[in-house]
């Protein structure tokens, strides 16, 4: 006879909290973001228009790698596998992709823009700061759990809570910047 297999929700119930009111808090900065471009629609072009499209989209890539990364990470710690070269993988796409959002918020201030340029780059730097902030937040955790994998506890450890909770927040970095991306780059 078959016993049925308990379903749970994967990591801690702490992370899901944690993850929907950060979501709740950029829902309601995007919601301003929308306000204030819709009182001003032409210098949020002229503005959006002075943003690297190549940046974005290659940030975007990076983030989409990570998360794919991430996703492997956790299966394998599923299976028991070697969770390492995962983590580092993740944690290498997240350190390139702060790399060139540096990059790029030195290029804009040389070019002369900056938070108080106008309502578009306050909204760009806030909302791509804080989202940089997380990614810092979601690296350092990434490199302590790295550590982890290396001294092998997780292929001793049978609890995969503590990954799947780091997948969790992994994975809501990249989908903020899912919406950050078409949101400041793209949307005319």
């Amino acid at each position: 006879m078959c016993t049925p297999q308990v379903r749970r929700l994967p990591g801690l119930e702490g992370i899901w909290v944690f993850v929907g009111l950060d979501m709740m808090i950029f829902a309601l900065l995007f919601g301003s973001f929308m306000v204030e471009r819709l009182k001003n629609p032409d210098t949020f072009e002229a503005s959006r228009q002075a943003l690297n499209l190549h940046f974005g989209g290659g940030n975007t890539l990076i983030l989409l790698t990570s998360s794919w990364c991430m996703v492997r990470a956790v299966q394998a710690a599923r299976r028991r596998a070697a969770v390492g070269p995962w983590l580092a993988a993740a944690l290498a796409s997240g350190i390139a992709f702060g790399i060139s959002k540096v990059f790029e918020y030195m290029g804009k201030i040389q070019a002369g823009y900056t938070m108080l340029t106008n309502d578009f780059f306050m909204f760009y730097f806030a909302l791509t700061g804080i989202h940089l902030l997380h990614v810092v937040a979601g690296c350092v955790a990434l490199a302590v759990f790295w550590t982890r994998a290396r001294a092998g506890t997780y292929a001793r450890d049978s609890s995969l809570v503590g990954i799947e909770s780091m997948g969790i927040y992994w994975h809501m970095v990249d989908l903020l910047w899912i919406v950050l991306f078409p949101l400041l780059y793209l949307m005319r």
